[in-house]
């Protein structure tokens, strides 16, 4: 089967073409570039140079959320209009699950972590075994100073890993001291290998349409929209 991976749920994009266990050609980019720009290019010259056309696509991989909306929407967007037009099955992933997987194997908890701005973040907890990632801790957002008080009652080691790592490196190590164990810089950033690894451990979507983002908390529109109601309600 050739699957078509897709992740541009940060600031990195990565695309993959995968045959059957075999990587055909990826492309991955840590450049905070546009990716409503950068992505269909990005596919088109995969295909190119692995002489393939769309219509040879089986399977479509796509990074769902959480991360940055934009990124999100887009790669989300692009994923459903390919799979959809080549009416091909959708598997979707979680962005902070494709960045845990890069840590496999590891003797401990692995926490991948997405900056979410004003001393909040993105953040799971995972566990290798068998060779394969195990979900222990839903994906959340939140306190990141709340999430390391929850982290620091665990007697393991934790790998901190993604491309915001770094943001948050000193509060962590103040927090969980040698408890915390951060990722080579090799892992930090997505793969789309990675995505289609996952999703091929996954019921595909049966209804595309009925196929949305993971954002995992309400955009600030819709916050502001819910302020606006109550404020009118209390008028009321």
């Amino acid at each position: 089967m050739i699957w078509l991976g897709i992740d541009t749920a940060n600031a990195p994009l990565s695309v993959a073409l995968v045959q059957d266990g075999r990587i055909l050609c990826e492309q991955t980019s840590s450049f905070a570039r546009t990716h409503s720009i950068q992505a269909m290019p990005a596919i088109e010259h995969l295909l190119k140079e692995a002489n393939l056309r769309p219509a040879d696509l089986e399977a479509i991989a796509v990074s769902q959320g959480p991360g940055s909306y934009t990124g999100v929407r887009i790669g989300v967007t692009l994923a459903k209009t390919l799979a959809w037009t080549l009416k091909i099955p959708l598997v979707g992933v979680s962005s902070l699950e494709v960045i845990a997987a890069n840590a496999v194997p590891f003797e401990g908890v692995i926490c991948p972590i997405f900056d979410a701005r004003r001393g909040n973040v993105y953040s799971g907890l995972y566990k290798s075994k068998d060779e394969r990632l195990h979900r222990i801790w839903v994906d959340r957002h939140g306190s990141l100073d709340e999430f390391l008080e929850d982290i620091a009652v665990i007697d393991q080691p934790v790998l901190f890993i993604g491309v915001d790592v770094d943001i948050h490196k000193t509060k962590i190590s103040a927090a969980l001291g040698e408890q915390a164990v951060f990722a080579p810089f090799p892992q930090q950033l997505p793969r789309a290998s990675q995505v289609i690894s996952l999703a091929e451990q996954r019921v595909p979507t049966v209804d595309i349409h009925q196929f949305v983002p993971n954002y995992h908390r309400v955009t600030e529109a819709e916050t502001n929209w819910l302020n606006d109601q109550k404020q009118v309600t209390s008028n009321d």
